[in-house]
């Protein structure tokens, strides 16, 4: 409480030298937010496109981090003594996702304390740290901590991911920046499943799997430090000189009075130096926390993380090659979010998240069916398995758009 009442201070005092120092110059604060000096059209999307790319590698890692156990999940048992004993299959698969509660908990407390640049830095270092205890671990108990170490790094980034990429991006492609998010999960889960596969010829191979999950982190750490911060930030800690030079980087030098003004405006109708936590929960904030989080909810409750976490078990079991079905599960939620990346900005989110829980909905009911109708045969394996491609390639646009 006392680290949050600290930057909350900090963040009041800087902003009222922005303000101050803004007051000082010629920027016409209500002048509409389209006039950009020379230039009247949109900023080029080619100069923040590389900030978001490296951005978007911590989402990557989430990702990579869901889908690693996947396939070696067994190897990994065997190896550590607990084969056959399933609620320590679990603890290794979800111990990671209690790390991640943790980490969110703190994220945005961190983002605005240090910068967006130094939190991406800053979840990186417990990624490092579990990714290697897991690879060198010896017990159950070993692994555990270091899945819960990783954990806090994905709870920790990919927040602090879309915070970023939203400040840094143009308006007009914000959305479909967005998606990158999502496009990334989707690339780091294939990942996992491609790099997982030789688990079963090669012996310790899982150890390989866990080590090659540094090698990106170590890279958003040393690539973040070539990008730019959030002048977001930087503006409400009063320093607006560096946000106009960070916005010359991201929008170039002929939209920087513009993205000044728009910000300055939006500062001054910004009520959070009055806004408490409980105005989350029954204020006139509710309605919008209610959303987010309940999209969120919905699309965990659709029991899709059983997906990432046991499909190779599934697969396995129900006869189909878990390698084979397993690229068909990173492909079909691939697509699922190129679809939304390309569709975001042109139908808008509200249509994109109807389009998606009603996708949804259809596939699930697909699956009920398969399980409860039994005079299907082996047409059931086909329809089970077709219910859950539909729903893989649904939920991306939910998370995508639930992000933005």
């Amino acid at each position: 409480m006392l680290m949050s009442w600290k930057f909350c201070s900090s963040s009041i005092k800087k902003r009222s030298s922005a303000k101050d120092i803004m007051a000082g110059n010629d920027y016409d604060q209500e002048a509409p937010g389209h006039l950009m000096g020379q230039d009247n059209g949109n900023p080029s999307w080619k100069l923040s496109l590389p900030h978001v790319c490296v951005a978007t590698i911590t989402s990557f890692l989430f990702g990579y981090h869901i889908g690693v156990v996947n396939e070696p999940l067994e190897s990994i048992s065997l190896d550590l003594g607990f084969g056959g004993n399933t609620l320590a299959e679990g603890l290794v698969v979800s111990m990671c996702l209690g790390g991640a509660f943790i980490g969110c908990l703190f994220s945005g407390w961190i983002a605005d304390g240090i910068g967006r640049r130094r939190a991406f830095q800053l979840s990186v270092l417990p990624m490092i740290i579990g990714a290697s205890l897991s690879a060198t671990s010896t017990s159950l108990g070993m692994m555990l901590f270091g899945r819960f170490l990783v954990g806090t790094g994905m709870g920790l980034g990919p927040p602090v991911a879309s915070l970023y990429v939203t400040e840094v991006s143009p308006p007009f492609v914000r959305g479909t920046y967005g998606s990158f998010i999502q496009i990334a999960t989707c690339l780091g889960i294939i990942g996992a499943l491609l790099i997982g596969i030789p688990v079963k010829e090669v012996g310790g191979w899982w150890r390989v799997c866990f080590w090659v999950s540094v090698v990106p982190a170590a890279l958003l750490a040393l690539c973040m430090e070539f990008c730019a911060e959030s002048p977001h930030w930087l503006f409400k800690r009063g320093r607006l000189v560096e946000a106009e030079v960070e916005f010359e980087r991201l929008l170039g030098a002929s939209h920087v009075k513009s993205a000044i003004s728009e910000l300055s405006r939006s500062d001054k109708g910004d009520d959070v130096d009055t806004v408490r936590f409980s105005d989350l929960l029954c204020g006139r904030h509710f309605r919008v926390v209610f959303i987010g989080t309940t999209l969120f909810a919905l699309q965990q409750l659709s029991g899709i993380n059983a997906v990432f976490y046991f499909s190779s078990t599934v697969f396995r079991r129900a006869g189909v090659p878990s390698d084979f079905a397993n690229i068909f599960v990173g492909l079909s939620n691939l697509s699922g979010s190129i679809i939304a990346m390309l569709l975001m900005d042109k139908l808008g989110r509200k249509a994109l998240l109807l389009g998606s829980f009603i996708g949804m909905a259809m596939a699930m009911c697909l699956q009920a069916v398969a399980a409860s109708v039994h005079v299907l045969g082996s047409g059931a394996l086909y329809l089970s398995v077709g219910g859950m491609l539909l729903k893989q390639s649904c939920l991306p646009s939910i998370m995508a758009m639930s992000s933005i």
